[in-house]
């Protein structure tokens, strides 16, 4: 079976992760894969799967017109064209979509293939942004408008941003039109919640299925390290939080105010914070940029008493999984597939800070079960099938 995969990146951050731990998976089986990208390198060791789909400034000219005329996802006209040509020689069984916008395809050529092409098609959401005219996630400003028309985009100047025209209304027709009557077209999502939205969207005809996704559990255990003398917080509680970016989506802003409400006994520590994150933080919270090293990751999961995740949008974070396999307890908000992975004693309403406040004292230090379904394994394993279903 030949596959190809079709992603924003390779190899790095979740989805390129995601797409390169599937092509192992599927290589070590006897299938022939092939990752499409569209932007940033490619660690060496998956550059066997990568193709480029158009340059560095492909991507620019794609993301600088989407920034004037609001059109993210409909630029790369030529590379696009090119990229077409590749597919056809390749001549994949399976074509699996992942993160389609990024400024590196054109939407509306691709799909115009797929429709041709009558091949198996599946496709992974890793947000919302398929089903509606502008944004990624909607839920931090209520915003329902995707269900009947998006217009008068709320979040206009939020990825994918545009600093001039809102054309949220057109790009919705458009991703309408071209996103459906594709007759082989499977959507997966990483959570039950993200799957009811597509029910509600102009997806729905298609047949959805809920993959969660996974972590590697050889690498996410518990893990000793020296994370405590290193910082000078032997004697601390620490209550742990880790996003790749941070901002007010990922609660940083709660995260400041939820230090006020607690004694000097405690310290936050937000692993993943910018340069200019760590100069509006206050006392009592630590602040460290984003690492690479997985084990060192774990290492700070381990020796936190509590991890707390004060997202207020999320498909179905990662970082909830690896927490709780390093046998951290976790703290959530109501907040969109986070709560699927964590116990319903352990949820919070979104803002509900006096209650995060409660549930720490409550959990802090009891440990967590590492479940089984964390496994990315258990998720490749149910692509291959779905695969082999379809195939």
């Amino acid at each position: 079976m030949k596959v190809l995969m079709i992603n924003s990146v390779c190899g790095i951050k979740s989805t390129g992760r995601i797409a390169t731990d599937l092509a192992d998976m599927l290589t070590e089986q006897g299938h022939t894969v092939k990752i499409a990208y569209g932007r940033e390198s490619v660690p060496k060791k998956y550059r066997k799967y990568a193709i480029r789909i158009g340059t560095d400034w492909d991507v620019r000219l794609h993301g600088g017109v989407a920034r004037i005329l609001d059109n993210a996802g409909f630029g790369s006209r030529k590379a696009t064209l090119k990229f077409i040509d590749f597919i056809k020689e390749f001549a994949p069984d399976i074509i699996h979509l992942h993160n389609l916008h990024g400024y590196y395809i054109n939407v509306e050529i691709l799909f115009e293939f797929l429709k041709e092409y009558n091949k198996p098609v599946v496709w992974t959401l890793h947000d919302c942004w398929a089903f509606t005219g502008h944004c990624s996630y909607f839920d931090l400003h209520k915003c329902y408008k995707w269900q009947t028309g998006c217009c008068e985009c709320p979040q206009k100047k939020e990825y994918p941003a545009s600093l001039l025209f809102d054309n949220s209304r057109k790009n919705y027709i458009h991703k309408k039109k071209d996103f459906q009557g594709v007759n082989k077209l499977i959507v997966v999502t990483p959570s039950q919640w993200l799957a009811n939205l597509v029910k509600e969207s102009f997806l729905q005809k298609y047949e959805t299925r809920v993959i969660n996704n996974g972590i590697d559990l050889t690498l996410f255990k518990p893990t000793d390290g020296d994370f405590r003398e290193r910082y000078n917080l032997e004697d601390k509680i620490i209550v742990l939080g880790v996003a790749s970016a941070w901002g007010v989506r990922k609660g940083l802003a709660d995260f400041i105010e939820l230090r006020k409400l607690l004694d000097s006994r405690y310290e936050i520590v937000l692993v993943g914070v910018s340069e200019e994150d760590k100069d509006i933080l206050p006392e009592g919270i630590l602040g460290i940029t984003r690492t690479d090293s997985v084990k060192e990751l774990a290492e700070i999961y381990t020796t936190a008493d509590i991890f707390v995740n004060l997202t207020y949008e999320d498909n179905y974070p990662t970082v909830n999984l690896e927490a709780q396999a390093c046998g951290t307890p976790v703290l959530t908000y109501r907040t969109g597939g986070s709560v699927e992975s964590v116990p319903d004693e352990q949820v919070a309403e979104q803002g509900n800070l006096q209650n995060i406040v409660e549930l720490i004292e409550k959990y802090e230090g009891k440990g967590a079960s590492i479940q089984s379904f964390y496994d990315k394994n258990i998720a490749f394993e149910k692509y291959i099938e779905l695969y082999e279903e379809i195939w």
